[in-house]
């Protein structure tokens, strides 16, 4: 009996020490889970975002000093949407599309806007568009106060101011075409863009072709200067370029950068923010925010659903179509140099990819 209580007794104890031998792994074991999760989640916490992060680069963007040249991207600027795709800006003002796509061949840019004019560059394989900005509905001429020009049939005889190979000599054209006219009935002075408001002040033409802010200081420098508007069915369309090659090499940063543009333009495309957007693009011609609010009505500016609708439908396609019939019209391009398709340069895919 005394052997059997003093066995049980020996197993008391026994157990009792395993148990608290069981305490102290518990004890050290839990603090060290704790640890290795923290560990390791953190890290991925501050990680993930880093990962997910675009690649930063700075694109070299070249513009004209007007409104439908930087209502899309200044908004896009100033409201983040480059900032959201690790893109830095950097502006550089030109005066019209051909030296734009001049500047590119000599590497000082990589990306930039034009009007219809320099489309034809496009045609003939200079460059390639990648993204819409607005389209214009009816074309202006600037008048002098004492030309007695009232419409375009009375260009007749008149010395008419353009810039040869850009969107004033598409709009020259296209106002002699609905007056009857060609340039044979008219004194047609080709200028630099830079030389047409001059010409105007010192009073040795009728009427110039040009586009904002130009038109805009004539009718600010020439006391009792106007405007005639006309509209001939043509398709003046603005669109944002880049080299063949650039788009070779680079379809994800024109997706980038288009993705932001279109956001950009969605914003500054409510009329709402029409007199941020002025403020915006005053602030950079360094003009006055009045005469940016008179370039509002110039065209109609692309938005998302625009965009998206209008991929899908064939209108986006058929205002490249049509800009192109225009120009073979014309007589800015030969019919040989016509594509069959625009979409030979034109990315339709870099557009529908970057409105996903």
């Amino acid at each position: 009996m005394k052997k059997f209580t003093a066995l049980l007794l020996a197993l008391v104890m026994m157990m009792s020490l395993m148990a608290c031998g069981g305490d102290k792994p518990t004890e050290s074991k839990a603090p060290a889970e704790s640890k290795e999760v923290t560990q390791s989640q953190a890290p991925a916490e501050s990680k993930e975002p880093e990962e997910n992060k675009p690649e930063p680069i700075t694109l070299r963007i070249g513009y004209m000093p007007n409104y439908a040249s930087l209502w899309g991207v200044l908004s896009a600027m100033e409201q983040g949407c480059f900032e959201e795709e690790g893109i830095t800006i950097e502006l550089t003002e030109f005066g019209d599309g051909p030296s734009e796509i001049s500047a590119m061949e000599g590497g000082s840019i990589d990306l930039a806007y034009i009007g219809k004019g320099a489309h034809r560059l496009c045609i003939l394989g200079n460059a390639v568009i990648f993204a819409p900005s607005s389209v214009h509905t009816v074309d202006k001429v600037v008048c002098m106060p004492d030309s007695g020009i009232k419409t375009v049939e009375d260009l007749k005889g008149k010395t008419i101011a353009y810039n040869a190979g850009s969107s004033s000599e598409s709009t020259f054209n296209n106002a002699l075409k609905v007056a009857g006219l060609t340039t044979d009935d008219v004194t047609a002075m080709s200028l630099s863009i830079d030389n047409i408001v001059p010409a105007a002040v010192s009073d040795t033409i009728d009427a110039a072709v040009c586009w904002n802010p130009y038109s805009g200081q004539i009718l600010q420098q020439v006391e009792g200067s106007y405007e005639i508007e006309f509209a001939d069915g043509s398709t003046n369309i603005s669109s944002w370029i880049c080299l063949p090659k650039y788009a070779e090499e680079n379809h994800d940063i024109l997706v980038r950068f288009s993705r932001a543009l279109y956001k950009g333009m969605d914003w500054g495309s409510k009329e709402e923010n029409y007199d941020t957007v002025a403020q915006y693009c005053a602030d950079r011609t360094k003009t006055s925010l009045e005469s940016n609010q008179l370039q509002l009505g110039d065209a109609h500016w692309f938005n998302v659903a625009d965009l998206t609708s209008g991929l899908k439908d064939g209108t986006i396609k058929k205002y490249y179509e049509g800009m192109q019939n225009d120009m073979v019209q014309n007589e800015n391009i030969k019919p040989e140099e016509a594509k069959e398709d625009v979409s030979e340069f034109v990315l339709f895919d870099v557009m529908e990819e970057a409105l996903k």
